[in-house]
Order: structure tokens, then C-alpha cells, then sequence
């Protein structure tokens, strides 16, 4: 097994407008992957024919064709998407997995430095590097994560820390989910500064700045986030995030209609007891920093 292999799994949807430049950024990769499994979720636009063509460049992208018509919406259908791709490689001889999603521009040093920083770190489990999102004023600027996270976009996990927390869980929130398994069966999750790459699609544009702050709402109780962190993760979408003071109350309409709702949380007690210390460590560590939230917090 080389130290250096890797797998990628693309789930993707209608991304005829972004995936080309996912497929050039990954082929000029300067450390390539052994295989890339691309899983399309029944594209009714040109993303199948633009896949067909770069897949006969490298035999090593295999692209799968899920047929349905069954509307993509965050969470749910992406790990579906990425359980079957994963099916299809769970048996090679590889050191990491990558979710690579096909709405990002990739450097082609990416996968390069990441690998460099998991052989660095042993007990690295999930890492990323910073994702740029295009301001209208301000051209490409970093969209701000908490330490611990790994942007769901574009994550490299080793293989023993995936198989370990089970992999990913079928439900939004799933990109916080594995950070707090993995954290809490010791490995290290994080993203570094001087590792970035393009998000060509603004986080939450299918579905709406509303519905992403409902859905929000809905994660941070399901993943067993306390009420201190969430006072304040309120305050911060009120006052910062358009549109303001709707997009904080709809976070707290996400949460609790959850709450009501009595769904099961996608953590164990434990779990959520170390998730919420975390959080609460955030606000005694750093002052001000209700005031940085992320989305993903």
C-alpha cells in the first residue's frame, strides 16, 4: 500500500454549469488518485455527456448512473450518492477516502499538501483545506470554519478513521457528525489556512438562504449542540446574515421543530455531551467569537 494513495468519490447532480472545472482541477492533480468514483444522481442536463467525455482520458474515473428523478436536497441523497461509490472501493488497498463534490476548483497541489499534513500528523483523521466562495465586491475571500472542521465539499479522511465511526451518517448534519465520532474515538479533525480551494456554487443557493438557516437549526439540534452556543449562534445570524433577523429566527424555528419533533438525534449522549463542551469551549476560549460563527458551527 503506498502512502500516498487515495480514493475519490463525487456524488453529482445537474452540474453541468461547475463540473468541468472539478474534472480538469482533479486531472492536473500533482499526486493523482487510484480510482475516482463519480456518482451521478440521475442528471436531467448535460453533466452525464460532459462526465462521459473526461472519463475516457484516465481509466482510472469510473462514473456510476443512479436513475431516478428524486430531487436533490443536501444531506441526504449525497451520502447516498457517496455510500454507493464507496461500495465500489471499500475493498482496494488505499490509505484515504475523499468526498470531492463537483462544484469545486481544486489547486494542483491539493491533494499533494493534504497528504503531506496527514503523514505528519498520525492521529489526523479528517482534514480540508479553506474553501474561497466569489463576493460580489470583494472577488474570492475564505469563508470562516471553526478549527475542528473539515469543509464537506472537499474532505480527505484516512480509511481507518471512516470505517471506524461507520462512515457517513444518511442525513443532514453529516459533515459534523463524523467530526464528532472521530474526535471522540481520538483522531483529529481540521482544515489548514494555507490549503484553499474555489467553492464555484454559494453554500445554500439550491435551496434558498431561509431553508439553509432551518436546516441549520435542525443539524445543531440533531447533532446534540447546547442551548448557550445556540443563543448566540442566533444572535450572530440575526444581526450578520441576510436576511437579517429572519435568518436568525429561522435557525431557531429549525431547531425547534426538531426539538418538537421528537426525531431521534444522529449522536449518542456521549457524543452529544462532547460536542456541546466543545462548543461552550469555543465561547470561554476565544472572546468575541459569537460574533465568527460559521455556518457549520
Amino acid at each position: 500500500m503506498r502512502h500516498d494513495s487515495y480514493v475519490i468519490i463525487s456524488p453529482v447532480k445537474n452540474e453541468e454549469r461547475y463540473v468541468e472545472a472539478t474534472l480538469t482541477s482533479v486531472l492536473s492533480q500533482t499526486v493523482k488518485p487510484i480510482r475516482w468514483i463519480i456518482v451521478d444522481d440521475g442528471s436531467s442536463d448535460c453533466t452525464p455527456e460532459i462526465l462521459r467525455r473526461y472519463a475516457q482520458q484516465a481509466d482510472w474515473i469510473q462514473i456510476v448512473r443512479l436513475d431516478h428523478t428524486q430531487s436533490r436536497q443536501p444531506g441526504t441523497p449525497v451520502v447516498h450518492a457517496f455510500r454507493r461509490g464507496f461500495e465500489l472501493v471499500r475493498h482496494e488497498m488505499t490509505q484515504f477516502v475523499v468526498k470531492l463534490d463537483c462544484d469545486v476548483k481544486v489547486p494542483p497541489d491539493y491533494f499533494e499538501l493534504l497528504l503531506a499534513k496527514f503523514r505528519e500528523d498520525p492521529a489526523l483523521g479528517i482534514a480540508s483545506g479553506v474553501y474561497l466562495e466569489e463576493q460580489a465586491d470583494n472577488g474570492w475571500q475564505p469563508i470562516p470554519m471553526p478549527s475542528y472542521h473539515a469543509a464537506g465539499a472537499s474532505k480527505m479522511m484516512r480509511a481507518e478513521c471512516y470505517r471506524q465511526i461507520g462512515g457517513f451518517v444518511q442525513s443532514p448534519g453529516w459533515d459534523t457528525v463524523d467530526e464528532i465520532r472521530a474526535q471522540v474515538r481520538g483522531w483529529k479533525t481540521r482544515h489548514f489556512e494555507e490549503i484553499r480551494f474555489q467553492h464555484l456554487k454559494k453554500e445554500g443557493s439550491g435551496i434558498g438562504a431561509l431553508a439553509t438557516s432551518i436546516m441549520h437549526g435542525r443539524v445543531y439540534y440533531l447533532t446534540g449542540g447546547g442551548k448557550l452556543f445556540l443563543f448566540f449562534k442566533i444572535l450572530h445570524r440575526t444581526i450578520s446574515e441576510r436576511p437579517y433577523l429572519l435568518s436568525g429566527l429561522a435557525l431557531l424555528w429549525g431547531y425547534l421543530t426538531a426539538l418538537f419533533s421528537g426525531q431521534r438525534k444522529l449522536v449518542t449522549s456521549e457524543e452529544a455531551r462532547f460536542y456541546a463542551r466543545s462548543l461552550n469551549r469555543r465561547l470561554w476560549n476565544r472572546p468575541g467569537v459569537c460574533f465568527q460563527l460559521s455556518q457549520q458551527g
